[in-house]
């Protein structure tokens, strides 16, 4: 008796079924009723079947007798589910026992049905078709589950080079409006990301500076000076030393770049939309980079932790390289005098954890400022 639409595999070969017994002549039953739809694998104890399975292609279903001397079935069956590789594979077992413990035990072990002995040749044909066929769609499901993966991966992999292009326009916007080189940029993100990094193996910290947060921070950074797009020519380009009432517009940068990063946020519908937002992170930095730790800063007057971190970031790497820079109101400082600013600055411009993170990385930091240096 065979099988009138036995399943095809996809790629058009008869689906594999290994069919595992002691006894010859329950072997050649087996292969008599499936050898014209299925293609047939034997073995005549346990150590065979499992030598049978080193080599690919595995089967499609194993049939597998239960009662067999030395290795039995369900120790056979034990050991294919404990091995990755054959695990997934399905097992039916064949037996003349039918005591409801022995079938519970078969199944705890990893058996999906229960073929009884004598065998009828259509029971054996529908259970054997029905597991090929559900073996086929556990195939296709999980195919589909990586097509879908792979299509949300490459769907990430767009939205952050969009990121990285709106973080490059807008970096570039404010570049081209500011006496302030592109290498500022550059070598300020270089100096977050070293911060972010050294604090991120403080247990106090760890939590707060992930991975992912510090990849945002460093992708974001660049936006620290987005607001200065908003600050008249006169003012942001002077080539003196600012008046009260330029300084008093000057300041308002902070509080128009965290405007414009926030509108940014609702037209992409993602304005609070989560702590991992690429544009939040830009939002802290721009607006927040100002602050004080004693609360003498700007726009807010924040203090102390009530400042983000990312801010806090910042405002040691913004200050440093402002003064390790040539100003038209001033030579740029040695690194020794920049650093001594930035110490004397513990406890009341900067936090004083961010501080004792710069002293770790100075050599770091004299390094970054050597690779993007204005006089290249």
């Amino acid at each position: 008796m065979s099988l009138p639409n036995p399943v095809a595999l996809p790629n058009g070969e008869k689906p594999r079924i290994l069919v595992v017994d002691d006894e010859p002549i329950n072997l050649k039953v087996m292969a008599d009723l499936l050898r014209d739809s299925y293609g047939l694998i034997v073995a005549k104890d346990g150590p065979q079947a499992l030598a049978r399975l080193a080599g690919d292609p595995l089967p499609d279903l194993i049939l597998l007798d239960v009662m067999m001397p030395g290795m039995d079935g369900v120790e056979v069956c034990r050991k294919l589910k404990e091995d990755a590789r054959t695990r997934e594979v399905p097992v039916i077992f064949i037996t003349a026992m039918g005591q409801v413990h022995d079938e519970t035990r078969g199944f705890e072990v990893g058996a999906v049905d229960y073929i009884t002995k004598p065998i009828s040749p259509p029971v054996v044909l529908a259970r054997v078709r029905t597991h090929i066929a559900l073996r086929e769609a556990r195939r296709a499901l999980t195919d589909q589950n990586r097509q879908l993966e792979d299509r949300v991966a490459e769907r990430t992999r767009d939205l952050l080079r969009a990121q990285d292009a709106t973080i490059r326009a807008m970096a570039s916007l404010a570049e081209t409006r500011d006496n302030e080189t592109g290498n500022h940029i550059r070598r300020t993100q270089n100096y977050v990301l070293a911060l972010a990094l050294h604090l991120s193996r403080d247990p106090r910290y760890a939590g707060r500076l992930d991975e992912e947060t510090i990849e945002l921070l460093y992708k974001s950074a660049p936006l620290h000076d987005v607001g200065k797009v908003g600050i008249p020519d006169s003012i942001l380009l002077k080539p003196g030393k600012l008046s009260d009432d330029e300084f008093h517009v000057m300041k308002t940068h902070a509080a128009l770049g965290h405007d414009a990063i926030f509108a940014a946020e609702g037209q992409a519908e993602i304005a609070l939309a989560g702590e991992s937002s690429f544009l939040r992170i830009a939002r802290e930095i721009a607006h927040g980079h100002h602050e004080r730790w004693d609360g003498t800063g700007y726009p807010q007057g924040l203090a102390g932790e009530a400042i983000p971190l990312s801010a806090r970031l910042m405002a040691v790497a913004d200050v440093y390289d402002a003064l390790i820079s040539r100003r038209c109101y001033k030579p740029p400082f040695p690194h020794e005098k920049a650093a001594e600013i930035i110490r004397e600055g513990s406890g009341s411009h900067f936090d004083p954890a961010v501080v004792a993170a710069f002293t770790a990385l100075e050599d770091e930091f004299r390094d970054i400022a050597s690779r993007y240096s204005d006089e290249e």
